[in-house]
């Protein structure tokens, strides 16, 4: 009988449907040294391309989404609405961005086997940690000693 709530989705009663662990077969079969080198070059590009979309979670899509609501507002001259447009915007670019990296991590693990690579795990959860701590470093540097203190400390006077 199949009790740990790993092997049966956290229920002592069954597996639920589509909830079994992954298998993966035995490693498979190196190719030739080109198809090796093609593997491994597919697996950067892709890693990039997971990278770059990363990247635009934590900037360009934000800034996107906040210049179409205040493009919203201009035209409609509502402010809410313009808000709430900004918002659904920044849900369905973010998730959908989310959604292409889940399936491009899903591809260069793939890739990665075919490589040769003993690859099980993904990579898109360490690199959106990553990004994240490196764009929160960027913004911090740019809030505290570039925008933040601004005339008070540079000008000269004294803070009148």
């Amino acid at each position: 009988m199949r009790n740990d709530p790993s092997d049966n989705g956290g229920l002592f009663v069954g597996r639920r449907p589509g909830t079994a662990p992954v298998r993966f077969r035995k490693l498979p079969e190196r190719g030739s040294a080109a198809r090796q080198r093609i593997d491994k070059n597919m697996a950067r590009l892709l890693f990039v391309a997971i990278t770059f979309l990363s990247l635009l979670c934590w900037g360009p899509i934000p800034i996107a989404c906040l210049w179409i609501g205040s493009q919203i507002n201009y035209l409609t001259g509502s402010v809410s609405f313009g808000i709430l447009l900004a918002f659904v915007g920044l849900f369905a670019l973010l998730f959908g961005t989310l959604r292409v990296m889940r399936e491009l991590d899903q591809m260069w693990i793939l890739v990665r086997r075919a490589a040769g690579y003993d690859q099980r795990s993904g990579v898109v959860g360490r690199v959106f940690a990553i990004t994240a701590a490196i764009c929160a470093g960027a913004f911090m540097v740019w809030f505290v000693l570039i925008h933040g203190p601004g005339q008070s400390f540079s000008s000269g006077n004294s803070g009148v």
